[in-house]
């Protein structure tokens, strides 16, 4: 049977207030537990971190997506090591790269797939801003090139990095599919063609909401049409503090982010529940 797993960013439970106070790694991880989510999203570059990281975690059966940042095919070795001692659901890598050829970016796709494989951890390539993938048509040419690369998608960077016109033309649909054709999980926030976050509980931003909702169907029926009848996919809520959260006049956020990882929480189980017919020509 396969499942669907929400995760929770430990990024986005930094509150960054002008007031200072920020919660403990075991405060935001017991609000994390309670809250139903099935694991977090955290940095995996740092081996003392990480063993903090799971040394909280103990007993609350979360799982963990790492994240990491290399810059080298040798850069991925230190997180997949990191993986095999404090095992993850799979990496979650941002190519902290930006080629302006194709060509150049293959030897390091090339490798860190390799040492993924030898490691038996999946590692999936985020599409994120200020990154090989900060494009849109430039992560298409890559695929061209390497169809079967798995990506992370948040799909959030390419509105905003491509400010499509809204309603979205058909043509931009079909970029977006082809990109989630090759999602092996996803990064949740609604963009609009502005912002690259907004706040999912504003009435007027419900056209963004709804664009998003359209594409993550489609991204979760697509995914279970081609995965294992026992794989699980994971759906990682992250919705980033300031300067990710736009903010009021008084340096603070506009909404209660925490409410809405909540409500985007459930806006994904709803989705899941509803996306057991494939959707690839959708």
């Amino acid at each position: 049977m396969q499942t669907l797993l929400v995760f929770q960013s430990l990024w986005a439970m930094e509150r960054r207030h002008t007031d200072g106070h920020e919660r403990s790694l075991a405060e935001n991880i017991e609000m994390i537990a309670r809250a139903g989510f099935d694991g977090v999203s955290a940095h995996y570059t740092n081996r003392a971190d990480v063993t903090r990281l799971n040394e909280t975690l103990s007993g609350t059966g979360l799982k963990i997506e790492g994240v990491c940042f290399p810059r080298s095919v040798d850069d991925l070795r230190l997180p997949l090591e990191l993986a095999a001692e404090f095992p993850v659901s799979h990496i979650n890598l941002q190519p902290d790269v930006r080629p302006r050829r194709i060509e150049d970016c293959l030897p390091l796709l090339d490798g860190w797939m390799e040492l993924a494989e030898k490691a038996g951890v999946p590692v999936y390539i985020e599409t994120h801003r200020d990154r090989m993938t900060t494009d849109l048509y430039f992560t298409l040419d890559l695929l061209d090139r390497r169809p079967d690369l798995p990506l992370l998608a948040d799909l959030s960077h390419f509105l905003v990095g491509r400010e499509f016109a809204f309603p979205v033309s058909q043509e931009n649909h079909a970029l977006i599919r082809r990109i989630l054709n090759n999602a092996q999980a996803f990064h949740g926030r609604v963009a609009s063609r502005e912002q690259v976050q907004i706040e999912i509980s504003f009435p007027h931003h419900r056209p963004w909401v709804d664009l998003f909702r359209a594409w993550w169907d489609y991204g979760f029926r697509d995914w279970r049409s081609r995965a294992a009848e026992n794989a699980t996919l994971v759906f990682t809520c992250e919705l980033g503090p300031k300067p990710y959260a736009i903010t009021g006049r008084d340096g603070n956020d506009t909404t209660d982010r925490w409410e809405e990882a909540l409500q985007l929480r459930r806006m994904a189980l709803d989705l899941w529940a509803t996306s057991a017919v494939p959707a690839r020509d959708g």
